[in-house]
């Protein structure tokens, strides 16, 4: 069902479809929710689908004031704050990554999922970048005029407000991605517009995150390989952590989780803590999708840790996952 919702002076648009966990889908710079049109829209079979379009894109007009990824994701924290109320699993494509991301960062507590596809942290890892005096393709400016309320004659002035924040707009420091502490999917192209090395970066920076290259597509890899791409979200989505086997990057120093120490026995030995810190198991509830033999397969744990763990999951009603 779309419908209008007043955030921040703009009248914003927005499709809301499905039922379950809430998925918020941000869509790219100078297009709109139908970015998600044969991948990702599927999430509605098993999700609440929220598809915002920010402002100056798709159904939403344009307002006076720069369009840039701080004012946009503030308009996004104001939407989730009013149409949800909770924590969402946000996704973001392109531009609505950057935008994605930026929430995270402002507001921890309204994410608890985060994927971020063909996007980055810093207009430097672009190989691309819009200018006001691009000829964009013709395509992407009717797309613009089939639903935008401004017309399209108005989308020289979105492209320019874009154009002036990709290129004058500070973005983050990767030291700013530390404070991104929800799980985080970071999924991109062989060949995208964003570099590989700083995909890397952005991917090296977020303390929980898994990394998807999609081989043999561009920066429109969700409608190149929609099926895969759906199904590793949906796979990120839908799963809790599996525990690698021979983990190296997450057997290093341990995660700004750690510090969260109340979420694991408190009696659990540094050895046992550290490794499932390292898998990604920092909370009770994510040990009821493993079995007891899974989390034994860890380095550093051994008997005692799962009988720990057992013994402070039956105290929370809870249980490891029948052995498959």
């Amino acid at each position: 069902m779309a419908d209008y919702v007043d955030i921040n002076g703009v009248n914003m648009w927005f499709d809301d479809r499905g039922e379950g966990d809430p998925v918020v889908l941000l869509h790219g710079g100078l297009t709109d929710s139908r970015d998600f049109s044969g991948n990702l829209d599927t999430l509605s079979g098993r999700f609440r689908l929220l598809l915002p379009e920010r402002r100056g894109h798709g159904h939403t007009a344009d307002v006076a004031g720069p369009i840039t990824i701080e004012v946009m994701a503030q308009d996004t924290i104001a939407f989730l704050d009013k149409i949800v109320a909770s924590a969402v699993h946000l996704i973001g494509y392109s531009a609505g990554a950057a935008v994605a991301l930026r929430v995270a960062v402002r507001r921890r507590d309204l994410v608890d999922r985060l994927v971020l596809v063909s996007g980055g942290f810093h207009p430097d890892g672009m190989i691309l970048r819009p200018t006001a005096d691009d000829r964009p393709p013709a395509p992407l400016v009717a797309a613009y005029g089939e639903v935008s309320p401004d017309g399209v004659g108005h989308f020289p002035v979105v492209l320019a407000k874009i154009a002036h924040s990709v290129n004058e707009e500070p973005g983050m420091a990767p030291a700013d991605l530390r404070a991104v502490t929800c799980p985080a999917l970071v999924m991109t192209a062989d060949d995208d517009i964003v570099t590989l090395e700083h995909t890397l970066e952005l991917y090296r920076g977020l303390p929980n995150a898994e990394l998807a290259v999609v081989p043999g597509t561009s920066h429109l890899l969700l409608h190149e390989k929609p099926e895969l791409c759906t199904g590793l979200v949906t796979g990120f989505l839908t799963s809790g952590p599996t525990p690698t086997w021979m983990p190296i990057r997450r057997a290093g120093s341990p995660t700004a989780f750690e510090s969260d120490r109340g979420s694991l026995p408190p009696d659990l030995a540094k050895p046992a803590r550290r490794a499932l810190i390292a898998a990604g198991f920092t909370r009770l509830e994510q040990l009821t999708q493993v079995s007891a033999a899974d989390i034994g397969r860890l380095h550093g744990v051994g008997p005692n840790a799962i009988d720990r763990l057992r013994r402070a999951l039956t105290a929370s009603g809870l249980s490891f996952a029948p052995e498959r």
